[in-house]
């Protein structure tokens, strides 16, 4: 897929040496097509790794796809240049009045925090009530997810007796929605958190689907409103070392963090960690642009409110 970006994200030279197909506004200027517009509120600290590891799991969309990276204006962020920020991200009130096809709302490092604590809530919480308007579909990552599921649907977090952390055999209960077509009976998820879903209250939501789970994992892969909303507790785009990153960083902190599960070859660390879930990331990710691309008006001003918005191609299907 042609991803569209800015010239000089530094992003686009790497993804370039993986063969991946990544065209500037230039080139993308010269073709008579609309692009899907996928927004992304990145709320991870290290903004350029979630970068591309986004960009990389929505590298296998034949169309094109214009890319808009939105920050938190009412957080500074510390990890990143604000030279970066300033020169590729844009704050949601330049945005506000706009429409996208597609937002992915990103992990942030929070989760032991209640959501009124964490210190852009009132804004996230501004930008998850313009999603339902502005947006087609909304994709929640981890904290995200998290976060989500608390705003829309009132379903609050709860602490796990230790970090999970590694990569789990997810479990695919309804094949027959869209978002799991492709994917085998099982597939892997890279997990990294402290907090879960309250899986009582999830189950006592009549506007949520779950759609694959691990007794390990809980609830992994959550839909409302007919896919307009979809909740993945895990992060299926990430790289290969960023668990490992993670792990290093934790151990640099002296917090004595578990060996990743089913993620070092012999759990030994200073081997090369195992990627087992590039595929079914790619096909999750290509199936949720499938959903924007065949259910989004061509005159994207005229998205149905989420609540109005009750058929979609994911409900064609009956369980196999």
């Amino acid at each position: 897929m042609p991803i569209l970006v800015q010239s000089e994200l530094p992003a686009k030279s790497i993804l370039e040496s993986e063969n991946i197909f990544v065209m500037d506004e230039k080139r993308a200027s010269t073709q008579d097509i609309r692009p899907l517009q996928i927004a992304i509120l990145n709320l991870m600290p290290l903004k350029e790794d979630t970068e591309l590891d986004l960009l990389r799991v929505l590298s296998n969309f034949p169309l094109q796809v214009q890319i808009t990276f939105l920050m938190i204006e009412s957080h500074e962020s510390t990890h990143v240049a604000a030279s970066h920020l300033n020169k590729f991200y844009t704050t949601f009130s330049e945005v506000k009045k706009d429409y996208f096809d597609g937002l992915i709302i990103t992990g942030a490092p929070v989760e032991l925090m209640e959501f009124e604590e964490v210190e852009y809530w009132e804004e996230l919480s501004s930008i998850m009530e313009w999603s339902k308007y502005h947006v087609f579909s909304t994709f929640h990552v981890c904290w995200g997810a998290q976060a989500g599921l608390y705003y829309h649907h009132g379903i609050n977090k709860v602490n796990l007796p230790k970090k999970l952390s590694g990569v789990y055999v997810e479990n695919v209960i309804h094949h027959s929605k869209m978002l799991m077509r492709g994917l085998d009976d099982t597939f892997f998820c890279p997990q990294s958190r402290y907090t879960g879903e309250d899986e009582e209250a999830l189950k006592k939501n009549p506007e949520l689907y779950v759609v694959a789970s691990a007794e390990e994992t809980g609830s992994c892969v959550i839909l409302a409103y007919s896919s307009r909303q979809v909740f993945v507790t895990g992060h299926t785009e990430y790289d290969r070392y960023t668990l490992d990153k993670e792990y290093r960083r934790d151990v640099g902190k002296g917090l004595d963090p578990d060996i990743p599960e089913n993620y070092y070859p012999d759990n030994d660390p200073s081997k090369r960690p195992i990627l087992s879930w590039r595929t079914s990331s790619n096909c999750l990710y290509t199936n949720w642009l499938n959903l924007i691309y065949q259910e989004t008006p061509y005159d994207i001003t005229k998205i149905p409110p989420i609540e109005d918005y009750s058929y979609t191609l994911f409900d064609m299907y009956e369980d196999k």
